[in-house]
């Protein structure tokens, strides 16, 4: 009987943990369920251009992964049972991949967590009603058809100063110099960068007209403004929602154990540390790196932790040693527009040092990385050959470890106390 592993959405994360495990295990041994609710793969490092009227390069997954053995299952996903083992989907109708309504269930031994997050309007009155967000392709072509359709000298306000809300303001002001465009974020523009990104960024936003708003906490978000703390009113035709991300709201209705953020608590493999069936990857799980800091919801942080978990996965089903892949940072790219650009180096825990690339070849630098990630998800193991190994028959089915039995013994002995 062949070990049925599905993964659970295909950004960064999932469709590379998808193809890393395609490219370790033997197909006779093993299916590999994809399961997302569109038929391209999403660059999300990319949708800030998007929304400002670029056109971005289809990349369909049954090209990407011809040839694999993964199965990809256009479904939206409703329910995870981890108790049962099973997955809840809303499957796409055949032959109309966009439309949804057949209510399906998946079986699983082994599964890989990767919905994501998407953005988070952190309880703002009206953010949700009246802002836009990057998050997602549908809200970057909402946003796209809303910013055609302004008139000149028309106002536009990002909110938000960290890498997602420096990129979608500088892309729309550089795409669009006849708006009004306006930033605003709760401290300093850039504080978190070193003197020479700071004066950089300064200096970017200066040259392309943005008016930056610092030190200002939003307080509601209106159809014509964006209010804020002490009582002053932004004007806004449009105003764009990037201060932060919240996770996929699936895992919350399982008894995976989570953090407080709602991610799945994982160990250094990536595997639940509550259900050892389930591994989490990308933004969907809270994991330590460098100095046990959680690593932070990024593409940086996304794809090693996929790698490590594909491996993880691997090892176990084939009785191979589990490999540890050390996670750490290097830089941040943060691209400002289409002709500047900003790498800021890093400390191996995320804090930025003196090092920084600016200008034209930091622009260049990040639309490498771009391609970089994108050429990635279809070649999981960076170009390198890759041995497909045997499944492990007695190891096919996992084996809770210790900790987790004794807790799940204590759960259901307090569950009988309480009846």
């Amino acid at each position: 009987m062949q070990h049925r592993i599905v993964v659970l959405g295909a950004g960064d994360t999932g469709a590379v943990t998808a193809g890393r495990l395609a490219k370790r295990l033997r197909r006779e041994d093993v299916t590999i369920t994809l399961v997302n609710p569109e038929s391209d793969f999403v660059e999300r490092v990319r949708l800030h251009q998007l929304a400002a009227g670029q056109d971005l390069r289809p990349r369909p997954f049954d090209e990407m992964f011809a040839g694999t053995g993964v199965e990809l299952k256009l479904a939206e996903v409703t329910g995870v049972d981890v108790d049962r083992r099973t997955v809840t989907v809303t499957a796409a109708a055949p032959g109309a991949p966009t439309v949804f309504g057949r209510q399906e269930e998946l079986a699983y031994d082994t599964l890989v967590y990767a919905l994501g997050s998407g953005w988070n309007d952190g309880g703002v009155p009206g953010a949700a009603t009246h802002a836009h967000e990057v998050s997602s392709r549908p809200g970057a072509l909402r946003l796209r058809d809303r910013l055609a359709a302004l008139d000149a000298g028309r106002p536009v306000v990002v909110v938000g100063g960290g890498l997602t809300g420096l990129e979608a303001a500088t892309e729309i002001a550089e795409a669009r110099p006849d708006l009004d465009v306006a930033l605003v974020v709760r401290g300093g523009l850039g504080d978190w960068l070193s003197e020479k990104g700071r004066t950089h960024l300064r200096k970017v936003t200066d040259g392309l007209g943005i008016t930056v708003h610092e030190h200002t906490t939003v307080a509601a978000v209106a159809a014509d403004a964006v209010r804020t703390a002490d009582g002053a009113a932004i004007p806004a035709d449009v105003t764009v929602w990037t201060t932060g991300f919240a996770v996929h709201p699936i895992a919350e209705a399982t008894t995976l154990e989570l953090g407080e953020d709602g991610r799945i608590v994982v160990d250094g493999t990536m595997r639940s540390v509550s259900h050892p069936d389930v591994y989490a990857v990308g933004d969907a799980a809270l994991a330590n790196g460098p100095g046990d800091k959680p690593l932070r919801m990024s593409c940086a942080s996304g794809v090693p932790m996929a790698w490590q978990a594909a491996d993880a996965i691997a090892a176990r089903l084939t009785g191979a040693k589990v490999p540890a892949i050390g996670i750490r940072y290097a830089q941040q790219c943060i691209s400002l527009g289409r002709k500047e650009g900003l790498i800021q180096f890093v400390t191996a825990d995320d804090r930025a040092v003196d090092k920084a690339l600016t200008g034209r070849l930091a622009a260049t630098y990040k639309e490498l990385i771009c391609k970089g990630a994108a050429w990635g998800v279809a070649n999981p193991t960076l170009g390198m050959p890759a041995r497909r190994r045997r499944v492990v028959r007695e190891q096919a089915r996992v084996q809770v470890p210790a900790e987790a039995q004794g807790r799940a013994e204590a759960q259901g002995r307090a569950a009988e106390a309480a009846a």
